[in-house]
């Protein structure tokens, strides 16, 4: 008997999961979003990373908007089956503010503040206007 993608992932009790996105080449983690088991299975299916987005409670295609879509390299999920974690190429940059990681502040300890330590590699205003 085959098992599918989804089997061994625990989905929480809105049947989402987290996912870590991650550069193949770099190591670098990208973003973190929510996947249910139709966005799994798309990302599966398509190469590209899907998403179940719990604020407009709707699925959506990384990049649908922006052109900056993320290529599959490999899917994981940690011992415990409730994390997901895909190592994929980025088109431009994952964050919707124009860096390239979403993670890109970092807090300082010293100042009490938080720095800015990301490459912004796009102008929102100059993308999401189309």
């Amino acid at each position: 008997m085959t098992e599918s993608l989804a089997d061994r992932v625990k989905f929480d009790a809105n049947g989402l999961v987290p996912a870590i996105i991650q550069d193949f080449d770099t190591g670098e983690i990208l973003m973190m979003g929510y996947m249910n088991d139709e966005s799994l299975r798309l990302t599966e299916q398509t190469g590209k990373t899907h998403f179940y987005s719990r604020s407009r409670n709707k699925l959506w295609l990384k990049g649908e908007t922006s052109g900056h879509v993320q290529h599959v390299k490999g899917i994981f999920i940690d011992c415990d089956g409730d994390t997901i974690l895909v190592k994929a190429t980025q088109a431009v940059a994952a964050c919707h503010t124009g860096y390239k990681s979403c993670f890109f502040r970092r807090w300082c300890p010293q100042s009490q503040s938080w720095v800015e330590e990301g490459v912004k590699v796009f102008e929102p205003d100059q993308v999401y206007s189309r």
